[in-house]
């Protein structure tokens, strides 16, 4: 029977080599991993009893092959998009299930994958691994693009021997999501849209029709009433002080920034995104959804409840929140459960603590957070159609209301004209 030499990294993060005995190359892989581990490396022994030898290729600088375009590099601060991560991971995985070893998968991904961030990552990924890394230290090197859910959930699968059923899940974890946020988004589309017409229009009305029915009401020599008196104030300090208003707003923005950016700002504010009586519905729901999802994840693929927790804190996105889940995650090592830790801290619903509790009850708490994940998510969908078409009449109400105050202001002076003419 053929023999093959290995390179593997068993569940301690240690690398093993040597020689087994197999039907053929797919079964070697599969007893690597049963026996040993990840396999980074598998070779054919040929009947000599030494590997056969490659002759390395001459590494191609950009001048010698013509093309003038320097490698692509990534440092530590490199970012990339959900959707190339997301494709990153799953043609990774891919490549893992048919068969492969991690050292082949990555260097067929550096070849495969055309975006020159991700082929550079490939490469990056790769070299790490011949450096006698493992995937999870390699990923590391780049916590721009990989998040400490990602990787973490990379070295559960590492010290479990089942990484490509981990980065499965995180596939279906990115999609998911990927596709709430667009959902999200989509909805608020259209009424950011019609916000900016509406905008615009007021804008046109009271710059360029206002002007000139004022300009003839006024060369009769009457005195105008008050609402018009308004409207053409407020056109000449459109007029003549517009660029106050743009000082004003930057200004504004500049200062806020500032504000959050200190510790006792960004509390402040994020205090006020999460207890805002209607502006926090929606994130809200997202956070519930994205949490329960993500912990329900990290079980599932054998991370501990309190390393999962410590991470949940990392990817919270809100300080009022992390500072909460803290004093969650150290009940929790104090004896707590982590339903009744939640329930005295009151970031989550009742219905939500409940749920969690009879996960903890009936043994099936990865699960259960997964259903309540379910459940949320159609909620988050729930609160996202409501609000969006709640947003569109508001905006017209606010339009509407504008415009009639102009047309109003206009026929008061119109009707008193009339009236002095008459008179």
């Amino acid at each position: 029977m053929p023999q093959f030499s290995y390179v593997a990294r068993n569940t301690q993060g240690k690398l093993t080599e040597g020689v087994l005995t197999s039907p053929d190359r797919s079964s070697a892989i599969r007893q690597v991993e049963r026996e040993f581990g990840i396999p980074i490396k598998l070779q054919p022994i040929a009947e000599g009893g030494t590997s056969p030898q490659t002759t390395a290729a001459p590494k191609k600088t950009a001048a010698a092959s013509g093309t003038g375009t320097p490698e692509t590099t990534l440092t530590s601060k490199a970012k990339l998009g959900t959707t190339h991560i997301h494709l990153f991971t799953e043609q990774l995985a891919h490549l893992l299930v048919a068969g492969m070893t991690l050292d082949e998968a990555l260097g067929i991904l550096v070849k495969r994958l055309k975006h020159p961030k991700l082929g550079a990552l490939s490469k990056a990924l790769h070299q790490a691994l011949v450096d006698g890394r493992s995937l999870s230290q390699a990923l590391r090197d780049f916590p721009a693009i990989f998040s400490p859910l990602y990787v973490n959930m990379v070295s559960a699968g590492e010290a479990s021997g089942t990484l490509p059923d981990i980065l499965h899940r995180l596939v279906k974890h990115l999609g998911e999501v990927k596709a709430m946020r667009d959902r999200v988004q989509q909805a608020l589309i259209y009424p950011a849209l019609l916000v900016v017409v509406g905008l615009g229009l007021v804008l046109v009305f009271i710059k360029v029709m206002v002007p000139q029915l004022m300009d003839f009401l006024s060369k009769t020599g009457q005195a105008l009433p008050v609402p018009a008196q308004i409207l053409l104030k407020t056109n000449e300090l459109l007029t003549d002080y517009w660029w106050v208003g743009i000082f004003a707003i930057g200004g504004s923005i500049s200062g806020f920034k500032l504000f959050i950016r200190s510790p006792q700002g960004r509390a402040a504010w994020d205090t006020f995104r999460w207890k805002a009586p209607v502006l926090s519905l929606i994130p809200r729901y997202r956070f519930y959804a994205q949490f329960a999802r993500t912990l329900g994840t990290l079980i599932e693929n054998g991370v501990t409840l309190l390393r999962a927790l410590e991470l949940l804190e990392e990817v919270a996105g809100n300080e009022y929140v992390r500072t909460r889940m803290t004093s969650v995650r150290q009940a929790v090592m104090d004896g707590a459960s982590v339903s009744v830790a939640m329930t005295e801290q009151a970031i989550f619903p009742e219905l939500f603590a409940d749920m969690m509790a009879v996960g903890e009850q009936s043994g099936k708490f990865g699960n259960t957070m997964l259903m309540i994940a379910d459940v949320y998510e159609r909620e988050l969908d729930k609160q996202v159609q409501i609000t969006a078409s709640l947003i569109p009449p508001l905006v017209m109400l606010v339009i509407a209301s504008v415009v009639g105050l102009v047309v109003y202001a206009i026929l008061s002076a119109v009707f008193s004209i009339s009236s002095g003419l008459h008179g």
